[in-house]
């Protein structure tokens, strides 16, 4: 069985280690030690991989501990149905972020549209 120390990991994913030595602390991935070594399993790196995608993709730690916990507790109706419902809700605040980036942007265009006309009008 293939395993991976903390630094091949960081490199991998191009993280720090303590941001994984954090992720262990939040119970989210289990290293076994070897004395003060921690030996990660290719069960980790693939929670790893889980975690920073989840992150990119805005859940929270804590929602990827829930998830974690329903995929150890093998609830996968239950684990897909809670994955829907967080799906919905990053949806519906991106739309929101997305909605308030258009109305600054069209703002901003005003403002420019402004700014231009302003000058010319010093210029002659």
């Amino acid at each position: 069985m293939e395993t991976f120390k903390i630094s091949d990991l960081a490199k991998e994913f191009d993280v720090t280690t303590r941001s994984i030595r954090f992720y262990e602390d939040m119970d989210l991935i289990h290293p076994t030690r070897k004395g003060s070594t921690r030996i990660y399993q290719q069960r980790d790196k693939v929670r790893l991989k889980l975690i920073l995608r989840g992150k990119r993709l805005g859940f929270s730690l804590a929602e990827i501990r829930e998830l974690f916990k329903l995929y150890d507790t093998h609830q996968g109706e239950t684990q897909l149905v809670k994955m829907l419902a967080i799906i919905d809700e990053k949806q519906q605040v991106l739309q929101r972020q997305l909605d308030d980036i258009n109305v600054v942007m069209k703002e901003l265009s005003t403002a420019k549209v402004r700014c231009e006309q302003a000058l010319e009008q010093l210029e002659t």
